[in-house]
């Protein structure tokens, strides 16, 4: 029983949604949920935001359906096409998702899964989650 992570989080690496799925799970299908998924961030005075100006992908996340479905929401789709070369620059901002998942895998608990309900293995996700957050909020304000 194999279970994959998608993940969706700002430039900081700070986690907004995540969702376990089975290992056998294209990426592609859980796009739009990532984007449903993530709360209100409040901030500046007014409504609090709901959905993200843009969203960078690697070549998983490539469908036609998901573009249309995010231009829509008034999401910019950055997301690198299949068959095509790589989005010049992507990498670099790719590289914050990698370290958000490196983040939460150094819990061992999410690293190996040992857990046979998922909604044990999910609330131990969230709590990783909630550490990371907390984590972030003790470096910014000392």
């Amino acid at each position: 029983m194999g279970s994959k992570h998608h993940l969706i989080c700002d430039g900081r690496s700070t986690p907004f949604k995540v969702i376990t799925t089975a290992a056998n799970v294209n990426d592609v299908t859980q796009t739009l949920a990532l984007v449903d998924g993530i709360p209100p961030v409040a901030g500046r005075p007014g409504r609090p935001r709901r959905h993200p100006d843009s969203l960078l992908g690697d070549k998983g996340y490539d469908s036609n359906p998901n573009r249309r479905e995010l231009r829509k929401r008034r999401i910019l789709p950055v997301i690198s096409r299949k068959g095509a070369p790589n989005i010049k620059g992507l990498g670099k901002l790719r590289y914050v998702v990698e370290q958000t998942f490196a983040l939460l895998h150094q819990f061992k608990r999410l690293a190996v899964r040992w857990e046979r309900r998922t909604e044990l293995y999910d609330a131990f996700v969230s709590l990783a989650c909630s550490l990371v957050c907390w984590r972030r909020l003790q470096k910014a304000c000392p």
